[in-house]
Parts: structure tokens; C-alpha cells; sequence
């Protein structure tokens, strides 16, 4: 089959949905479907598109909206129609869209699959009332003009909305409605999606993290240390509590190397902190990494921190991390539960003080034990994508056997 992806950013920025669709996308090839991913162009200095993504990806107009041009907007309307539609007509027949995305990405989906006439699968990968309320303090009039922004592009929602749905619950409910199946990645938000009235049904169909990749970083052998390496991966913002971390850190004085990877917005505020905090000898900031660095981090750390709580969707790092056999500092008790190893560190609440104490907790584990608190390995098969993928073709196949009975 052909399956139109449509997502809010390009595949190649930063961040856990962008991962986890290339990740699909190239367990889907291997088992011999086609898959195009639609998404605003990327506009990071220096990007040049790899030969073997050209037949995979549309690079729709857009406009960065971010200072490090990581990311951009593409307006749903007529001109991304065109574009669309034109660089769809060089390729076979679309069977399926599937829309990852919750922004201008669902609009621009729910547009293509009405135009091409096939059904759309929709995953919510964005926790939206949880991130806008992070960031503004307006939320409800930002909820009101992503729902204005949707009827101006869409018309009225075609199916049934939940009338008890608020808020930004009930723009995802107006979004679900055009979908012949809902899923999410993780059960904690499909059971929030559905208690907000956003579908009556949710499937579960978690991220997975790529076979080969993980197989690779499980080859490369674990550095010396004097004391425990924890790390931390992630976009540099608010809602991830980055800086919430380093003012634990502070406070814990753990006697550990910590290494944070990725960028964002707060970048310049987290080296700023660790220098006020004198944190230099212990806290460094690699900055953003590829795939296979990431990865290769977590399997050489003791231990990742994971500081975000009821933001994540799924929270993809610690299933990675557990498929390389490294333990997570959950400070999210929901994720933790999704990911369900025996070792692991869950931190009581979401105070600084609890970060520190079970931070303190961890690495003085870690140091009684050193390379003995790891996750076991027969956990790992459950992660990977292979057995993800299986699971999202039965989705496909499900809604595509429906739509062909009710033609029948």
C-alpha cells in the first residue's frame, strides 16, 4: 500500500515525533509499502536532503517560526494544496492518509484525504492543553483561535463531537472526527484523549525505536568511569524542565557526570545555570547529536533523567534507553508505568526538592553497584519497531477492509 504521512515539521528536525516517523517510515519500506511524508520544508542552515529521502519526502512551503530555523509553519489552504497535489501526481496512487500531526499538519492531511478520497488514520502525538498551558497564560484564548483556525480551514467538523469535550480537547475532538481510527501512543493519553471526549476510541499504538540502530549501539562497548554517567536528551524548553534539573542537580551535589543533549530556546539559560550553580566539573552540555549519537549516549550512561511531567505523549528516550538496557530517573510516574521495567528510580512529586532526593537516591545505587542496575535484556523486543510496525498495519488494514465493505 501507499501511505501519505502528513505531520506538523520536517522529519529531519529535532524531536521524538519526528524519530519515531522515520523510524515507521523505514520499517514500512522494508516490508514493502510505500510511504510519503509530507511536511514544511526545512530551513536549518547547512540541511541539504539526502539522496535516498527524495522519493520519500515533500517538502510543502514553508517559513521558519523559530530563531534557530529548526522548525516552520505551512499554511493549510489552496497553495499547499497545489503543492501537494502536484508532487502526489509523480507518484503511485495514495490508499491511506495518516496524519501525525495536531497543528497545521492535521489541517493539511484532513485536506489531501478528502481531495485524494481515502481514509485517514490519525495518531495524536501532542499533548496540547498540557504544552499551551506551559507556555502562555492565555491558553483558553489560544484554544479558542486553533479552533477558529480550524473551521476556517476545514468547515465544520465531518463526524460526530463529543459536546462534553472543552477547550483544546475539543479542537483534537473536531480533528478526530475525521478520522476512521485514533490512536496514541502511549495508553496514559489515549485514556486522557478518551476521558476529554476527544474519540471514543483510541488505539494504542506506541512509538517503536529502530532494530538495526539498537542493535548497532549495543555493540559499542561501555567507557571506563570514575563515578556514574547520567544523561539527559531533549528539546531545550519549559515544559521538559531542564532547568528544573539543574537546579537539582545543584541541590543534590551528586558526585556524577552528567551530560545533557539537545538544543532550544533555553539553551544559553541552562549553560548560564550550571556556571551560576558552579556545576562545570560535573555538567556538560553536547548540544544537539545524530540519531546514532543519542543512542549511543544512553547506552554508555548508568542512567537517563527523564524531567518532564504530563507534557509527554509517550516519552520516547526512556523506551529507547530501556531497549539499550539503561534504567530511566522517571519524574513522570505515567511513563514510567508505560515503559514498566524493574529498574528505575520515580521520583515522588514535582518539586526541585523531590528531583534532588531521588537523583541523590540513584547515583548512590549506581555507585554501590557499578554496571550491575541495568534493564534486563529480554525486555528490549517489546520496544522496537518491528513489533510497532506490526501492530499500525493492523490498523491500516482494519480501517482499509472497512472502507472497502462499506463500498461493497
Amino acid at each position: 500500500m501507499h501511505i501519505l504521512v502528513v505531520t506538523d515539521q520536517h522529519p529531519e528536525s529535532l524531536g521524538g515525533v519526528q524519530v519515531a516517523i522515520r523510524m515507521q517510515r523505514r520499517a514500512l519500506e522494508r516490508l514493502g509499502h510505500r510511504v510519503t511524508v509530507a511536511a514544511p520544508a526545512l530551513h536549518r542552515r547547512g540541511y541539504a536532503m539526502a539522496a535516498a529521502n527524495r522519493e520519500a519526502y515533500i517538502d510543502l512551503p514553508s517559513r521558519p517560526i523559530t530563531r534557530d530555523r529548526e522548525y516552520g509553519i505551512t499554511w493549510p489552504g489552496r497553495r499547499t494544496d497545489r503543492a501537494l497535489a502536484r508532487a502526489l501526481a509523480e507518484r503511485p496512487p495514495v490508499d491511506l492518509v495518516h496524519v501525525q500531526g495536531d497543528f497545521w499538519g492535521a489541517m493539511i492531511g484532513v485536506r489531501a484525504a478528502r481531495g485524494l478520497r481515502v481514509p485517514i488514520v490519525h495518531t495524536m502525538h501532542n499533548h496540547v492543553d498540557e504544552g499551551t498551558r506551559a507556555v502562555t497564560p492565555l491558553a483558553p484564548l489560544a484554544f479558542a483561535g486553533l479552533r477558529v483556525w480550524r473551521r476556517l480551514a476545514l468547515g465544520g467538523a465531518r463526524g460526530a463531537v463529543d459536546r462534553a469535550s472543552r477547550g483544546a480537547w475539543r479542537y483534537l475532538a473536531e480533528l478526530a472526527a475525521e478520522a476512521e481510527a485514533v490512536t496514541a501512543p502511549s495508553q496514559h493519553f489515549a485514556d486522557a484523549l478518551q476521558r476529554h471526549g476527544v474519540s471514543a476510541q483510541v488505539l494504542v499504538t506506541p512509538n517503536g525505536v529502530d532494530d538495526e540502530a539498537i542493535t548497532a549501539a549495543r555493540r559499542v562497548a561501555r567507557s571506563e568511569r570514575r563515578r556514574p554517567k547520567l544523561v539527559w536528551l531533549g528539546r531545550m524548553s519549559h515544559e521538559k524542565r531542564v532547568l528544573e534539573f539543574i537546579d537539582a542537580i545543584g541541590r543534590a551535589q551528586i558526585d556524577a557526570d552528567v551530560t545533557l543533549h539537545g538544543a532550544g530556546l533555553l539553551l544559553s539559560r541552562v549553560e548560564e545555570r550550571i556556571a551560576a550553580l558552579g556545576l562545570v566539573d560535573r555538567v556538560t552540555v553536547a548540544g544537539p547529536v545524530p540519531y546514532a549519537s543519542a543512542l549511543a549516549a544512553l547506552r554508555d550512561a548508568d542512567a537517563l533523567v527523564q524531567t518532564s511531567i504530563g507534557f509527554e505523549t509517550q516519552g520516547l528516550t526512556p523506551f529507547e534507553a530501556a531497549a539499550l538496557g539503561t534504567p530511566t530517573v522517571f519524574s513522570d510516574a505515567e511513563i514510567a508505568a508505560d515503559v514498566d521495567v524493574a529498574q528505575k528510580w520515580v521520583v515522588a512529586d514535582g518539586s526541585v526538592d523531590a528531583l534532588a532526593r531521588t537523583l541523590r537516591q540513584a547515583v548512590s545505587d549506581l555507585a554501590a553497584r557499578p554496571g550491575a542496575l541495568r534493564v534486563d535484556e529480554t525486555a528490549a523486543p517489546r520496544f522496537l519497531q518491528s513489533a510497532r510496525t506490526a501492530e499500525m498495519l493492523a490498523v491500516y488494514e482494519a480501517v482499509l477492509s472497512a472502507g472497502e465493505r462499506r463500498a461493497g
